[in-house]
C-alpha cells in the first residue's frame, strides 16, 4: 500500500483500456487520481477497487470530451487545482473505414476528441506547470502518426497532430521544468477496435499488445527520459535516426530561391 503522494494525475479516457491501466499504475506509484470519462459506473468500480489496494484518493469527473462544455469544465479543473502534477491525454477514438467511405460527421467528432479536447486541456494545465516549475504531460498518439497509411487517414492525421503538438510543446517548454512525453502505441488489445468498426480478433497474430504491457512500457520510457515512446520498437536508435533525418532537412525547408531541380531562374 502506497502512503506518500506524488500529487494528482488527471487521466482522460479513464474508464477502460489504456486509460484504466494508467489509473492503476499511477495510483500504485503514489499519485492521487482524477478520472475523466463518460462511463461513471466503470470509473466508480475501478476507483473503489484501487482505493482499497493503494490508499490513494480518486475523483470521478463524468465528461464527454467531444462536447465543448464538458471540455471547458475539465479544463477549469486543470487550471485551478494546484495539486495536479500530471496530465495523461489518453481519451480518443479511431476509425478503420477508408476515407471515401467515412461519415464526415463522425470524422469531425473524432477531430473534436483527438485534437481539440487534447489541445484545450494541455493549454489549461501547461501554464500552471510552468509557474510551479514542475509537471508532466503525457500525450497518447499512435504509430499511425508516422504511418498514416495503415488506418483511416483522418485518424492518422489526428495522431500526427498529437505528435507534432508534443514536439512543439517540448521545444517551447524546454528548461521550464515540465516533462512532455508522446506515446505511440501499436495495435493494443482494447475496445478501440470494436468502436472503430472491426474486431481485435481480426488483426494479424503477433502484433497486438495488452493494455497493461503498453502502459508499463510507456511509464518505463518516461522513467528513462524518453520523449517519444514506441513500446514495441526494439531499438530506440531507429526513432533517433528518423528524427535526425527530419531535423537534417530543417535548414533547407525555407529559402529565398527555388531548388535547382525546378529549373526556375531569378
Amino acid at each position: 500500500m502506497t502512503t506518500s503522494s506524488k500529487g494528482t494525475a488527471v487521466v482522460t479516457g479513464a474508464s477502460a483500456g489504456i486509460g484504466a491501466k494508467y489509473v492503476q499504475h499511477l495510483a500504485e506509484r503514489g499519485y492521487d487520481i482524477i478520472m475523466v470519462a463518460r462511463n461513471r459506473e466503470r470509473m466508480t468500480a475501478l476507483a473503489n477497487r484501487l482505493a482499497a489496494e493503494t490508499d490513494r484518493k480518486f475523483e470521478i469527473v463524468e465528461a464527454d470530451l467531444s462536447a465543448a462544455a464538458d471540455v471547458r469544465r475539465v479544463a477549469d479543473i486543470l487550471r485551478t487545482n494546484a495539486s495536479i502534477t500530471m496530465l495523461v491525454n489518453n481519451a480518443g477514438v479511431g476509425a478503420v473505414t477508408p476515407l471515401l467511405d467515412s461519415n464526415a460527421d463522425t470524422m469531425e467528432s473524432m477531430i473534436d476528441i483527438n485534437i481539440t479536447a487534447l489541445t484545450r486541456l494541455t493549454m489549461a494545465v501547461a501554464p500552471a506547470f510552468v509557474a510551479r516549475g514542475a509537471g508532466t504531460i503525457v500525450n497518447i498518439a499512435s504509430i499511425v502518426a508516422i504511418a498514416p497509411e495503415m488506418l483511416n487517414g483522418v485518424y492518422g492525421g489526428t495522431k500526427a497532430f498529437v505528435l507534432a503538438y508534443s514536439q512543439s510543446l517540448r521545444h517551447e517548454l524546454a528548461g521550464k521544468g515540465v516533462r512532455v512525453q508522446a506515446v505511440l502505441p501499436g495495435a493494443t488489445s482494447t475496445e478501440f477496435w470494436e468502436l472503430a468498426g472491426t474486431s481485435v480478433d481480426a488483426l494479424p497474430s503477433g502484433i497486438t499488445m495488452t493494455a497493461d504491457n503498453l502502459v508499463k512500457s510507456a511509464l518505463a520510457g518516461l522513467d528513462q527520459g524518453e520523449f517519444v515512446t514506441i513500446p514495441s520498437l526494439p531499438d530506440a536508435a531507429d526513432w533517433q535516426t528518423y528524427d535526425d533525418a527530419r531535423n537534417a532537412m530543417t535548414p533547407n525547408l525555407s529559402r529565398e530561391k527555388p531548388a535547382a531541380r525546378y529549373g526556375i531562374t531569378a
